[in-house]
């Protein structure tokens, strides 16, 4: 695989505000509110004549306005992403190359290599451009400006006349993927931006309606052009698609939703090696396949598998049946090193589009990663994946499907509320060990920790941190507590989970969990938020409610032949809802549904059943098993 070239398309973790239309156009907060990050990108445009807007813009969709360490294997760095890659981090680092033939002209490319660029227009020193964030804003600044006099001979007052150089800054190969982010970067400066930096500098920029892109400066470029396929991609239009067919192994024919098969949920997953690697495997013998394979350093997509069929993505047939599948480029041991600002925009586009053209629910039960779903029998528990991991930003992509749970009114209720896992994600330092096998690029050759910003939080078994982990003894037997390693997803809670409070010490929160009161860390509330409006699900009775893996119609249901599959309670210790506790579903219940595709029949059950988000993963529970209030 060749190495990345620089992410464009950038989510930010701020908040998005829209400003008024009536504001004057690409006009910035008055000088007596101005942040020092705002008073950095007004002067380092003003040196450079690049308009603000375009500066600003550009910043967001490369680092999403978070300070870039190094970031991805491209070696992005500060608010403007100037990379640095050297030869070294292409043989040792996580980028899935090390067999590449030839890494020295890999090493090369130039659109690995800005931020020496920058630093021979400006006479900045490298250092500074990599660690001072006013030089790096002005390096960016400085590039921005290279490219438009190349473009068209001198700089301009007007942001539309910057749209060539907005494309090069990219360093996007691709005539539709650089269309995608000028088109994005607009859509910030005709909307306007309030948002605050990863160092909590809040940034402003005045909607300018205006401002659109000037057609024709992009063909200066010379951009690759994708041939159209025979087969179109479902995607939306402004994303960089094309479709390749995969393996028949790997996929049932069928016509969802169309046939009663309804689609009710996403899920993401990382692909433990190169994109290109990734497409060829789905196309290979006995295979399994995902609908969709995403690069990390462009957002670029190829489908393989059409919305209507079933592709065998997660390892629960009931899931499969009723998700869409999206594989992401990367390493789930390094995933702040590969879901770059680019996956998460283009994501982001692509899970908004899916959901509203299959009306699936935009929260963490509907919207969901591997590691989230369940064996489908007690038998495959334990060996469920864990992709996407700990390092997946929950937060800020819900954020950015406009779902977001977090509105920063943090706390934790009484006993028996409803509290929605919420840690700032940057400050919410973690530290997790990564093992040789949890490493499929092989460059970890011991178990070593790593302290890294999580979506997750530990479950202990009492309130402090000396208490062992909670113990899942169907992953673990003959254990007495679970483990910090990274693959480990049961003893973690994800950012978007919704648990019932148990009991409260000091800074402490106990939750239901796994058919166990755990504890999680929760100084003054700070990483969890009060929740209403959901469903409290309890037992019916004094005996334990079972769950379940799948929601299929009971056997008797289907027709003589057909080949039923089994729908039996998940047997595993501690699987079940036993008298007094409590969870949580945030969808009504949903008839079980089976699939049977050499006759393309689908059988639609008369049970109900919730998603119960029960541990680390989802179950479900007959309706008729358990009572449900209203939190």
């Amino acid at each position: 695989m060749l190495p990345a070239v620089v992410a464009g398309g950038a989510l930010a973790v701020g908040a998005f505000a829209l400003l008024p239309s009536t504001a004057l156009a690409g006009t910035s907060a008055p000088a007596q509110h101005r942040s020092a990050t705002q008073a950095d990108f007004e002067a380092a445009a003003a040196e450079y004549q690049v308009p603000v807007s375009v500066l600003l813009g550009v910043a967001r969709q490369e680092s999403g306005l978070q300070s870039h360490p190094g970031y991805s294997n491209n070696a992005g760095w500060g608010l403007m992403n100037l990379t640095d890659a050297t030869l070294e981090m292409l043989q040792k680092g996580p980028s899935g190359i090390p067999a590449h033939s030839d890494l020295t002209s890999a090493a090369k490319h130039p659109e690995l290599h800005t931020l020496l660029t920058a630093a021979k227009l400006t006479g900045i020193p490298a250092d500074d451009l990599r660690h001072n964030r006013r030089d790096n804003l002005r390096g960016g600044a400085a590039l921005l400006a290279s490219y438009q006099k190349q473009l068209t001979g001198g700089t301009s007052d007007n942001p539309s006349d910057w749209a060539g150089a907005v494309a090069k800054y990219s360093q996007m190969a691709n005539e539709k993927a650089a269309q995608s982010f000028v088109s994005d970067v607009f859509a910030s400066i005709r909307s306007g931006v309030s948002e605050a930096t990863s160092e909590g500098q809040r940034v402003t920029l005045a909607a300018d309606p205006s401002a659109t892109p000037a057609s024709g400066q992009l063909a200066k470029l010379k951009l690759a052009k994708a041939v159209g396929p025979a087969t179109p991609a479902e995607c939306p239009k402004s994303m960089d698609c094309q479709f390749v067919q995969a393996s028949s192994t790997g996929v049932q024919v069928s016509n969802r939703p169309a046939n009663g098969i309804k689609l009710t949920q996403i899920v993401l997953h990382t692909t433990e090696g190169s994109y290109d690697a990734a497409i060829r495997t789905f196309q290979g013998p006995n295979a399994t396949a995902a609908h969709y394979v995403m690069r990390s350093s462009d957002g670029a997509v190829t489908q393989m598998v059409s919305d209507k069929d079933v592709a065998f993505g997660d390892g629960n047939y009931d899931s499969n049946l009723h998700s869409i599948q999206i594989e992401h480029e990367g390493f789930s041991a390094f995933g702040a090193q590969w879901y770059t600002d680019a996956v998460y925009q283009q994501t982001a586009k692509l899970v908004k589009y899916l959901a509203e053209r299959y009306d699936i629910p935009l929260d963490r039960q509907h919207i969901l990663a591997h590691d989230n779903v369940p064996g489908g029998k007690t038998a495959d528990l334990a060996g469920m994946h864990w992709d996407q991991g700990n390092e997946w930003d929950w937060t800020r992509f819900m954020k950015k499907l406009g779902a977001p749970f977090d509105d920063g009114t943090s706390g934790a209720g009484p006993v028996g509320s409803v509290v929605t896992i919420a840690p700032t994600f940057a400050k919410n330092l973690q530290t997790f060990t990564v093992c040789p096998a949890d490493d499929p690029t092989g460059g970890t050759t011991e178990c070593t920790p790593k302290t890294v910003p999580a979506s997750s939080l530990f479950v202990h078994q009492g309130p402090s941190e000396d208490s062992p982990l909670i113990l899942d003894a169907n992953v673990h037997p003959s254990a007495t507590s679970g483990t910090n390693d990274v693959s480990d997803w049961s003893t973690t809670v994800q950012a978007g989970q919704q648990f019932v409070v148990a009991d409260q010490q000091g800074d402490w929160t106990a939750i239901w969990f796994d058919g166990q009161k755990g504890w999680i860390s929760n100084p003054q509330g700070r990483n969890t938020v009060p929740t209403t409006g959901v469903q409290i699900i309890t037992a019916a009775g004094a005996t334990t409610a079972p769950v379940y893996g799948t929601a299929f119609p009971d056997p008797s249901e289907v027709p003589a032949g057909w080949g039923a599959d089994p729908q039996n309670p998940l047997t595993a210790p501690n699987y079940g809802i036993p008298a007094g506790q409590a969870y949580v579903a945030d969808q009504p219940p949903v008839n079980g549904q089976d699939f049977f595709p050499s006759r393309q029949g689908v059988v639609t059950g008369a049970k109900q059943y919730y998603t119960v988000q029960f541990n680390h993963r989802y179950v479900y529970v007959n309706a008729a098993d358990v009572t449900a209030t209203t939190a």
